[in-house]
């Protein structure tokens, strides 16, 4: 964690943190750094469950939330796992991270977006539109489904489209 924590601190950027600041950001502290930077960290680091935990569940801290869903290894994730991490998420950029970065990967991925659908969680909606956006490609019917259980959010106008234009 602490050599993790000093990357974080050799690559940060004060304007990107206080921009961050200024736009409402809940994390107490916000190194600033931009996703390639923390992608950079993770590929460095490598596959470690156990810091992984420890960085997502590290909540003051932007930067520690972005780079947990990096360093999982899917195989050894379960539906419990993340529902238990998506219950923890505190903002959308986070949601996207945690979406794009592991859960799409998940053989269950379709699964969990139609589950957290009905779920009551403060981003359950959010992720469950990001993770079927992430996953429409693979199956633009069920896409649409998804989207269709959020008709007044103009993220799931957009995944609707998204489905039906590759549905054509």
């Amino acid at each position: 964690m602490q050599t993790v924590k000093r990357g974080f601190f050799a690559m940060r950027n004060g304007v990107i943190a206080d921009t961050l600041r200024k736009g409402g950001s809940p994390f107490r502290i916000i190194f600033g750094l931009n996703l390639p930077q923390i992608v950079d960290i993770a590929a460095q680091t490598g596959t470690n469950p156990s810091l992984a935990e420890d960085l997502w569940h590290n909540s003051t801290t932007r930067e520690s939330m972005l780079l947990a869903p990096m360093l999982v290894a899917t195989d050894a994730f379960s539906k419990a796992d993340a529902l238990r991490w998506i219950a923890d998420i505190p903002t959308a950029e986070v949601a996207d991270v945690l979406c794009h970065r592991l859960l799409r990967h998940l053989p269950f991925a379709w699964e969990l977006a139609e589950e957290l659908c009905d779920a009551d969680m403060p981003f359950a909606a959010y992720t469950a539109l990001r993770l079927a956006f992430n996953l429409v490609a693979s199956n633009p019917s069920r896409a649409a489904a998804i989207a269709d259980r959020f008709p007044d959010r103009l993220l799931a106008r957009s995944l609707a489209e998204e489905a039906a234009f590759l549905n054509q």
